[in-house]
């Protein structure tokens, strides 16, 4: 045979190794663990980052939520929001002797409200005229008339060149709402805190000359509202509720002024002195705005003289002013001692209201 050229041998040696290719792949199963393991090739990866595991995480208890005020604390007054809504004259009544008188409404959490609205006559000063919100006292309910009850003392303060406004508080004579009282809940005293924000609106008074009036549950109603309000410049309270709830658990050697109910759901106050300090106004007296005149008859057989004795002292420890008259052998209304008493009243409000402006 003669020698082969190149190209033959070229195509031998490409056709015996197709032919030992296809005799690989034919190979029994068995005979493939024979086969040499494949080698790996190990990239390296140049600056590519490395990622570490997430350390985990530490779980942080939410702190306990605060609770909400009590209704009854000062704090829950001070939280709410008193928009002024418009003093609306509803009708025009018989005048006094110097003053027009009006029946007025405005609203109160939705719930249209009415009362006694008496303005000087004359021209009205440029800052408007000094105010007085009257605070009245407890009357039953279904009984109370917006223009009854109350008529010589409203007189009084009118005649004296103010704004006179007694409002009727929810569930009385026409104003809307459930009449609950006011040692309870803190109905009767959003009333009156917006009234004061819808006649600081009014056009014709003067909302930098403002003061308040109270008298039994209404002195009760002020010293609250003073302490929400820190416009409200003064105030005078005649017969007024006016002690710490603590110490309205015994009274004549029963609970009083709503504590009953208070006692069973949060205990006595020397097991639970926190609460109870929350609640009465008593706790926050160097925060009061103005000072307060206390008026109290000794034989007060409804509300004991020795509260607004109490809160005198109380008023003056605090560092505020608090005058004091005690009507010796008076009674709840200082029938007796009424114009003395209706005097130092309007003398008081005419330096500390009228002549503050």
């Amino acid at each position: 045979m003669g020698t082969l050229s190149p190209v033959t041998r070229l195509r031998a040696f490409a056709l015996f190794s197709l032919l030992a290719c296809l005799a690989a792949c034919n190979l029994p199963l068995g005979a493939a663990g024979s086969l040499p393991a494949p080698e790996v090739a190990l990239a390296t990866l140049g600056s590519t980052e490395v990622v570490q595991p997430s350390a985990t995480a530490t779980l942080v208890p939410s702190p306990t939520p605060t609770p909400p005020p009590h209704p009854l604390s000062i704090e829950y007054l001070r939280a709410q929001e008193f928009p002024a809504t418009e003093l609306v004259i509803e009708q025009t009544l018989p005048n006094g002797a110097n003053y027009y008188r009006y029946i007025a409404s405005y609203f109160s959490e939705g719930l249209k409200q009415y009362g006694l609205l008496t303005v000087p006559f004359g021209q009205t000063p440029e800052s408007g005229w000094p105010v007085i919100v009257f605070n009245h006292g407890y009357i039953a309910p279904q009984a109370y008339r917006t223009t009854e009850r109350y008529v010589n003392y409203v007189d009084g303060f009118a005649r004296s060149g103010y704004i006179v406004f007694r409002p009727d508080y929810r569930g009385h004579d026409r104003s809307e709402g459930q009449a609950g009282g006011a040692y309870g809940r803190p109905d009767y005293v959003i009333d009156v805190l917006n009234a004061v924000a819808a006649l600081k609106a009014y056009p014709d008074a003067d909302p930098n000359r403002l003061g308040m009036w109270g008298h039994s549950m209404g002195g009760y109603i002020t010293l609250r509202a003073m302490l929400a309000d820190a416009d409200i410049k003064a105030g005078v309270i005649w017969a007024g509720v006016v002690a710490a709830y603590a110490d309205m658990v015994h009274v004549d050697g029963r609970p009083r002024f709503g504590t009953r109910g208070l006692l069973e759901a949060y205990g006595p106050p020397e097991a639970n002195p926190e609460f109870w300090a929350s609640i009465s106004a008593n706790s926050y007296l160097a925060e009061l705005p103005g000072p307060l005149q206390l008026h109290h008859g000794t034989a007060d057989s409804s509300v004991p003289a020795g509260f607004s004795v109490q809160l005198a002292v109380q008023v003056r420890q605090a560092g505020g002013v608090a005058e004091l008259y005690e009507y010796d052998g008076d009674d709840h209304n200082i029938s007796r001692f009424f114009t003395s008493a209706m005097l130092r009243s309007i003398e008081f409000f005419d330096r500390h209201v009228k002549g503050s402006g």
